[in-house]
């Protein structure tokens, strides 16, 4: 058999065993034991419109919030470890190593019980700093700082893809070094990293459901909390599928929009 012929045959191969799995598995399911634990419809009419309006509310607050303190504090750790300085270096590299090597859960705990321990009378619950602290914080900074510690390697990395010559034409331009990288080098990192940076926000909306360790109420219920408590209510499953769709809804859209500015880079170059 000719190389292209041998070809055709195993991809018509993989393609019959792939059906074949598919239509086994669909015959030997029980249906109707599917059907009766996880796919009511009146349970999860039930469940709207609040987990629109809570829950998928407070999943978007908690990834917005915690993803935009994470890209501020993850451009500032990779600043200081690309710095000349090198107590700078040496802090971003003891802060990147613990964060990224700690679990996220036990990142979350320590946030939200060891702070109020260490500073004696503070509580989350009270704090005012900016609006929105006292129900969101101790979610937000718990994540928020675990995202960093990804953020500032992917930054760095972007960085560090930017040509040098665009550092050394700015700087002959009569440009400082510090108005070349916010203006000229930052700008164009940022269009190399929009991928990873993308997938950390995809990675932080799943994140919010380590939240209710903390602790919840309506205020900040997320979507995998609201759907628990809906399965343990009803004793069924379908919370959970229907809690999985409003995620892929959440989730899908990014990333194809992701896939659309990476076409549009591509052509742009």
């Amino acid at each position: 058999m000719k190389r292209r012929q041998r070809q055709r045959l195993t991809r018509s191969v993989l393609y019959g065993l792939f059906a074949l799995v598919i239509v086994g598995g669909a015959v030997l399911s029980d249906w109707q034991s599917i059907s009766r634990a996880f796919l009511q419809p009146q349970i999860a009419r039930d469940m709207f419109p609040r987990i629109l309006t809570i829950a998928a509310r407070n999943t978007i607050i908690f990834t917005i919030s915690s993803f935009s303190l994470g890209l501020i504090l993850g451009l500032l750790l990779a600043l200081m470890k690309l710095s000349t300085i090198r107590p700078y270096r040496w802090f971003a590299n003891v802060y990147i190593e613990i964060f990224r090597g700690l679990p996220a859960l036990l990142t979350v705990l320590l946030v939200g019980f060891a702070i109020p321990i260490a500073f004696e009378g503070f509580r989350w619950r009270d704090c005012t700093i900016i609006p929105g602290c006292g129900t969101y914080g101790a979610g937000t900074v718990g994540l928020g700082i675990v995202a960093a510690a990804y953020m500032a390697e992917t930054i760095r990395a972007g960085i560090e893809g930017v040509p040098k010559g665009q550092m050394e034409a700015a700087r002959s331009l009569g440009m400082t070094r510090t108005w070349a990288m916010a203006s000229i080098v930052i700008p164009q990192a940022f269009r190399l990293i929009i991928p990873p940076l993308t997938n950390e926000l995809i990675l932080l909306i799943k994140d919010t459901s380590l939240l209710f360790v903390l602790g919840t109420s309506d205020a900040t219920r997320e979507l995998t909390k609201f759907g628990r408590d809906f399965a343990t209510d009803r004793f069924n499953g379908t919370p959970y599928i229907v809690v999985g769709i409003v995620y892929l809804m959440i989730t899908i859209p990014m990333t194809r929009l992701v896939a659309l500015l990476e076409r549009r880079n591509r052509a742009a170059r």
